[in-house]
């Protein structure tokens, strides 16, 4: 595998479809993390691991949905974790190196450090305002609006402060485009829509390549069970899963 890194900066209600119905249909269709093909490794921008036609798991998060105590500790626990595996937290290749790591130990990270971010986005810090329904939907309308065409979108989930994808590309530039034209799109409507000005999403999010056919299959079912999880009402939430 090689692995090419680069420096850049920076569309009311609830969709659902049977998770189980759809499941195997699509699985048959995605293409799972492939170590022998090239990786596209970008930084202080979405998603930071890119490979062509592989479907990634990504996260949005807005700019005030974990404060900044919540990251400090957070990022004290991630570094303890790498240099207990040697790796310089500091390092512009540290995704790399964890993701180098034996299976058992890079598992290890994901039930710990992967599960405590996530779980500090459900306590829905801050403003929260994709509880909206009409703010809501400006996330949902833009992720759909070119499946099938510039990418596949298999399952996202918008939250109040956050969003999960999961979505794969037909090559790594597409991909980088993309996550570019949703944040910028969907930021430019949804601060026009609260009068607002300035930085809606945070920089960087969360992102994910995944590595099997049953890591994709978990991951669907996160997402449809986030808002239950997060204890969210009907209609503080959209959810969407593509059918058979």
């Amino acid at each position: 595998m090689d692995v090419i890194t680069a420096e850049r900066d920076d569309y009311i209600g609830v969709m659902t479809m049977n998770i189980e119905a759809s499941m195997s249909d699509v699985r048959e269709r995605i293409q799972v993390f492939d170590p022998k093909q090239d990786v596209l490794v970008v930084h202080r921008r979405l998603p930071h691991w890119a490979q062509a036609g592989t479907i990634c798991y990504i996260t949005f998060r807005t700019h005030d949905s974990l404060p900044k105590p919540v990251i400090e500790r957070w990022l004290q626990e991630r570094n303890a974790f790498l240099r207990l595996h040697q790796i310089d937290p500091f390092a512009p290749s540290w995704r790399q190196r964890l993701e180098e790591l034996d299976p058992k130990i890079k598992d290890a990270f994901d039930r710990t450090l992967s599960k405590k971010w996530h779980d500090n986005l459900d306590a829905c810090h801050g403003a929260c305002v994709l509880r909206r329904p009409e703010l809501g939907k400006i996330v949902a309308d833009s992720l759909q609006k070119f499946d099938g065409d510039r990418y596949d979108l298999t399952d996202f989930v918008v939250m109040p402060n956050h969003a999960h994808v999961l979505v794969a590309f037909p090559d790594e530039e597409s991909m980088l485009a993309q996550c570019e034209s949703w944040k910028h799109y969907m930021a430019s409507k949804i601060n026009k829509a609260l009068g607002a000005r300035g930085r809606f999403w945070q920089q960087d999010g969360f992102d994910h390549l995944v590595r099997s056919p049953e890591q994709f299959d978990y991951l669907r079912r996160y997402i449809a069970d986030n808002p239950h999880k997060a204890k969210s009402r009907l209609g503080e939430f959209i959810h969407y899963a593509k059918p058979s």
